[in-house]
């Protein structure tokens, strides 16, 4: 019922910038929270950023003060803009959200497809 589409993936080089986008499409009442995840070769997806439908924010600590997530007011299209990027960024990203279809209908959680960020030395 819902898509999350992502995009803005690519290669940069270390000290470089990206800002990945998120749009979410189909039957949506509303948006609890959206959020990025991100899992390198050999390693856990982790949570990088999440936003919430009050405003709130929170990130990992490894991209506190470089990684910027935002969104429109009813968090259709979220954003993650990634400054200062080094290698230990290289991995994919996934995009999540918590969407309810109707008002008193259940949360449902939905991924998007990945897009590959790739930090070169």
């Amino acid at each position: 019922q819902v898509q999350l589409v992502e995009s803005g993936g690519g290669l940069v080089q270390a000290g470089g910038s990206l800002r990945l986008s998120c749009t979410a499409r189909g039957s949506i009442f509303s948006v609890n929270g959206m959020a990025w995840y991100r899992q390198a070769p050999g390693k856990q997806r982790e949570l990088v950023a999440a936003i919430f439908s009050d405003g709130s924010t929170r990130y990992v600590d490894s991209v506190k003060g470089r990684f910027t997530i935002s969104g429109d007011n009813a968090l259709r299209s979220v954003y993650l803009r990634m400054n200062s990027l080094g290698s230990e960024d290289t991995a994919v990203y996934y995009c999540a959200g918590t969407v309810r279809h109707s008002d008193h209908g259940p949360p449902s959680d939905y991924w998007g497809q990945g897009t590959q960020v790739t930090v070169s030395s």
